[in-house]
């Protein structure tokens, strides 16, 4: 029982060491964003979109994967919007391994993004999803019916809410970062001296439009069918208005000859 114990908790102390969740604390200090899809009349960015990609691809890609998202979605309206041959330039960059002939090959827009580079670096597909950056107070959620559940929020949060501070720890380099839970986080600082350069002529160095390009382009990869969704749901809204009418308008007419008899 002892050794079991003793591995369990080398166990713990390793996951805790690699997700950099080693230091105990309070949630973090999130920063409220106006994103263009937050209301729900919002919509996404194209533009933003696509210089997002451009930054996971060229700082997120070489750790966190997107398993759970298909190139070919890349062209899809209401998301980045590639043309058909952008997609398919953009998948041939990668590598994916196909099971058929065991050994990797050209990736094909039906294909998904490659998968994160270690098992215990998290995927970021659905990211924004899984993360609230609001909560309470007490539990109560009433900052996410006024703000949202900010998971865009934190994630632009994280990547801004380096202090420059550093400190190691069982072996491990962590760095202090206001908006991490905790307040330290085994990520070395993704955006700093960033200089990207996109087609639409946005800053490329700011590290603070950089987050909230990125955020919003793992908004979309968890909510790839938001829009759709939303233009559904209005179109719903008011069919059941005018049912509701039609079925007044019916229940008037078949009670007024009792009514007035």
């Amino acid at each position: 029982m002892k050794k079991f114990m003793n591995t369990a908790f080398s166990a713990l102390v390793a996951v805790s060491v690699a997700t950099g969740a080693f230091a105990a604390g309070g949630e973090g200090h999130i920063e409220d964003v106006d994103f263009s899809f937050e209301t729900p009349f919002g919509k996404f960015d194209q533009h933003q979109l696509q210089r997002g990609l451009i930054i996971y691809k060229d700082v997120c890609a070489a750790c966190h994967g997107l398993k759970f998202v298909a190139f070919r979605t890349l062209g899809d309206e209401g998301g980045p919007h590639l043309t058909a041959d952008q997609v398919k330039a953009f998948a041939a960059e990668h590598d994916v391994f196909d099971p058929e002939i065991d050994d990797f090959r050209t990736a094909k827009p039906s294909d998904k993004f490659p998968t994160s580079s270690e098992s215990h670096i998290p995927d970021l597909s659905l990211m924004a999803k899984a993360r609230a950056g609001f909560h309470g107070p007490y539990g109560l959620g009433i900052n996410q019916i006024t703000k949202g559940m900010g998971g865009a929020e934190y994630i632009a949060s994280i990547l801004t809410g380096y202090t420059g501070k550093e400190k190691e720890q069982a072996g491990q380099v962590f760095y202090e970062n206001t908006a991490f839970p905790g307040g330290w986080i085994a990520m070395a600082p993704p955006l700093a001296d960033q200089e990207l350069e996109f087609a639409d002529g946005h800053d490329g160095t700011d590290p603070h439009h950089l987050a909230e390009d990125v955020a919003a382009f793992l908004m979309w990869t968890a909510e790839p069918k938001m829009m759709a969704r939303q233009k559904l749901g209005f179109v719903s809204v008011g069919m059941l208005l005018l049912l509701s009418v039609l079925l007044y308008l019916t229940n008037k007419s078949l009670w007024r000859k009792v009514k007035y008899k």
